[in-house]
């Protein structure tokens, strides 16, 4: 099976099954001299994690990751960083009925008829379990950038489930309140009315859509290139690996078709100012006026802040009777999806999302040479024996 790595230098590998043994990920190209706090890394898996609240999953994972390789005395020696994280919850009676007979929706047939066998217990390889991966390579590019000279900030909400949206929120209130709520919504009356929602719908054994607003900030102008290797494109194609996932956009998304050209299109002027300067240094360099692009034109950063949203169907493991056919029988039967699972996944997909952000950030800006693939103190030449990052003469 291909597709289990993504990235160009800063590049991430998984493996395991939502009931195996342990997930893992190796991240590739992360410099040396990294800071890497593995406590900051657990932070984010908590997160993630199920059995956090009544509204997802009660799957009882601690989700300890374990840093097996990459590190000397805490700090990235330039090496593969290899995580593992136990699984120690794993129910697969639950999902013996379903060997031959696939669940509605899920990718049980799919990847039978691909591969001739498949893990089955709780979705193998298919199920949203494998994130837990992606958010602890998320949190090793997150403390890169956090130690280089760039001040790049990724923050991320709900702002919808089901027919409950939410209204805009700025950067900063979603920094403050994202985290307050078991929903993950930044507007604090809206969280509880999607509360309630989910409530009402895990009472039915059904489940709901919804999704998720993201925005970067401190994103350099100039990350990215035209067609296959634009920002956007591989920005989407992050988004839509992540299980359920139906839709991703970016700057006006959809609503763009709706909106004329002269309308949509913005002007250029200064950083410091429109007037007419004295010289072309006073001027600084041109910025757009307004951002409906989400900071990328023609594929390429602008500088301005990145923004737009990802959106999931409602999960498809519910109790709710539903239809399936065997295929070694030949007969057609009710089922229910036995199980512990979410109601709606936006919640437990905020640091999933904000994860693939920072990777992709941080592997274009590797890519463009804003820092140094190698070493984060942009140090040139030989190994220096006398060089350690935590050196006081290195401060």
């Amino acid at each position: 099976m291909n597709g289990n790595r993504f990235g160009r230098l800063f590049q991430l590998t998984t493996f395991g099954e939502s009931h195996g043994e342990a997930m893992g990920v190796t991240v590739s190209g992360c410099p040396a001299g990294v800071e890497l706090d593995e406590e900051a890394v657990q932070y984010e898996l908590d997160r993630r994690k199920p059995g956090q609240s009544q509204i997802t999953t009660s799957r009882g994972e601690p989700d300890e990751v374990s840093i097996k390789s990459g590190t000397q005395d805490g700090y990235t020696t330039g090496t593969p960083i290899g995580m593992v994280i136990q699984n120690k919850d794993a129910r697969s009676g639950k999902y013996e009925p379903f060997v031959t007979a696939p669940r509605p929706s899920h990718g049980d047939y799919t990847y039978s008829a691909k591969f001739g066998t498949r893990n089955w217990g709780g979705g193998g390889r298919s199920s949203a379990r494998e994130t837990v991966n992606w958010v602890a390579a998320g949190a090793v590019a997150k403390q890169v950038l956090e130690q280089s000279d760039h001040d790049v900030r990724i923050k991320a909400h709900v702002n919808r489930l089901h027919d409950i949206e939410a209204p805009d929120v700025t950067f900063e209130e979603m920094l403050e309140h994202t985290e307050e709520n078991e929903v993950r919504c930044a507007d604090p009356e809206t969280a509880e009315e999607m509360r309630e929602l989910l409530e009402e719908f895990q009472a039915q054994g059904d489940s709901v859509g919804g999704s998720i607003y993201f925005e970067a900030r401190g994103v350099p102008r100039g990350l990215g290139a035209p067609r296959f290797d634009a920002f956007p494109a591989r920005l989407g194609q992050a988004m839509f690996s992540i299980p359920a996932t139906t839709a991703f956009e970016f700057g006006l998304g959809a609503d763009a078709a709706s909106v004329p050209g002269h309308d949509r299109n913005e002007d250029w002027t200064f950083e410091d100012g429109d007037t007419r300067p004295d010289t072309v240094a006073e001027a600084g360099d041109p910025v757009p006026v307004g951002n409906d692009h989400g900071g990328l034109q023609g594929g390429i950063t602008t500088g301005e802040p990145v923004f737009g949203e990802v959106t999931w169907h409602a999960p498809t493991s519910i109790p709710k009777e539903q239809r399936t056919a065997d295929w070694e029988t030949g007969e057609q039967k009710d089922v229910q999806v036995v199980g512990r699972h979410d109601p709606s996944l936006p919640p437990r997909a905020v640091p999933v999302v904000e994860a693939m952000l920072y990777v992709t950030v941080l592997d274009f800006m590797l890519l463009g040479g804003r820092i140094n693939p190698d070493r984060l103190d942009d140090r040139p030449g030989a190994y220096d024996t006398d060089y350690h990052p935590s050196s006081p003469r290195n401060e």
